[in-house]
């Protein structure tokens, strides 16, 4: 009877125990309770469906996410669009896309930046300045040229803003007469192939609450993803080219056309890394180190980067019918010139350019070169 009376007080005390363990950690996550993350101002997203309507994705500045679909594209369809922080930037209406010729004429001004990583600030202080976009972000360049060569997507917060401005002023200015190129760089293909490794958290955190893959907001069926699938990889202006990267004597030995190679860079755009490689033995090529958004060999003479040698530079120029050729991708501490100034690198790392003012594009105006700065200044680019 003792025994029993024993074991009887011995699970009343354990028992009580665990209650009051249990209570006490309940206690202790009211006072601190899980973190709950609040989605960042975003969008909007426009995905088609099979059946001819649209879902529209965004999340306002109060952090709403806001999910509609519309049976069929409304007539005039318009949207704001907004910045990270919650500012209303501007207002965008849809237009028809199509691939940009690949071969255009020259125009009086030429603007040249690259690889904005979705730093709204820096990207738009510099088309303000240079008045490529007034106040309101309207194109105001007139007949002027503005071209972009890559990477948007990854490293800042602020890719939707960019791209929706890209594609509006494209239209802006074609009606006003200039143009506007933008090229894929190779942070274009890593996101739309699903590669999310410089992704901010931010987009990662829609696309959980979403249940989808990120990629899938950029994917054929959504409208910047056509906008991006007609962008070109290479473009000649006048006789200046216009490539992300670089240019590889292994790509020369292709033997391949402009066209050719703009064709095969949106044929597997959206394919992931293992699916480029299965594709085709070009487009397994274009994707990797010797092709045109990867390629370092222009602008780094380490044997690690495969570099491209003067006398090689000749025959890559004659092929493609150019005089200079224009590249970003890899980061310098200011406009940088290779081969006797006939190779122009543009990227300069934006964080460090707005603290140090350096310079952060080319202008061509006159057959002259300068690096120009969001402040207004202008150095001239000796030969």
């Amino acid at each position: 009877m003792k025994s029993f009376q024993y074991k009887f007080i011995l699970l009343f005390v354990l028992l009580t125990g665990c209650f009051v363990q249990l209570s006490g950690a309940d206690k202790k996550d009211k006072k601190h309770p899980a973190k709950v993350e609040i989605l960042s101002p975003d969008g909007p997203y426009l995905l088609y469906t099979d059946d001819g309507g649209m879902r529209s994705i965004s999340v306002d500045k109060k952090g709403h996410l806001l999910d509609k679909t519309y049976k069929s594209v409304p007539a005039g369809f318009s949207f704001d669009v907004y910045s990270d922080k919650g500012e209303n930037l501007f207002p965008v209406s849809l237009h028809p896309v199509k691939r940009p010729e690949w071969k255009i004429g020259e125009a009086e001004k030429m603007i040249v930046l690259s690889d904005p990583h979705a730093n709204w600030e820096c990207f738009s202080s510099i088309l303000k300045e240079w008045n490529v976009i007034d106040k309101d972000y309207r194109w105001s360049f007139g007949k002027n040229h503005l071209v972009v060569i890559g990477d948007v997507f990854d490293r800042g917060k602020d890719v939707l803003p960019i791209y929706w401005l890209l594609y509006k002023l494209e239209k802006e200015a074609a009606d006003a007469g200039g143009c506007m190129t933008f090229l894929l760089g190779n942070h274009e293909t890593m996101v739309l192939g699903g590669d999310l490794r410089y992704t901010k958290k931010k987009y990662l955190h829609l696309a959980d609450t979403l249940h989808i893959p990120y990629q899938e907001l950029w994917n054929k069926q959504t409208e910047l993803g056509r906008w991006l699938a007609t962008r070109n990889t290479m473009q000649l202006i006048g006789d200046d080219l216009f490539v992300h990267a670089g240019l590889s004597l292994q790509l020369f030995e292709k033997d391949k056309s402009i066209p050719e190679i703009n064709d095969i860079m949106s044929e597997g755009l959206f394919l992931t890394k293992d699916e480029r490689k299965k594709a085709s033995e070009d487009i397994a090529f274009m994707f990797a180190t010797y092709g045109p958004v990867w390629y370092r060999g222009m602008v780094h003479s380490a044997d690690r980067y495969h570099p491209l040698y003067p006398e090689d530079l000749p025959q890559i120029f004659d092929k493609y019918e150019a005089k200079r050729l224009f590249v970003g991708h890899t980061i310098f501490d200011d406009i940088t010139t290779f081969y006797n100034y006939r190779v122009i690198a543009v990227n300069v790392d934006n964080k460090e350019n707005m603290e140090k003012k350096r310079g952060r594009g080319v202008l061509v105006e006159n057959n002259q070169m300068y690096v120009i700065f969001d402040s207004g200044k202008k150095e001239l680019i000796s030969e």
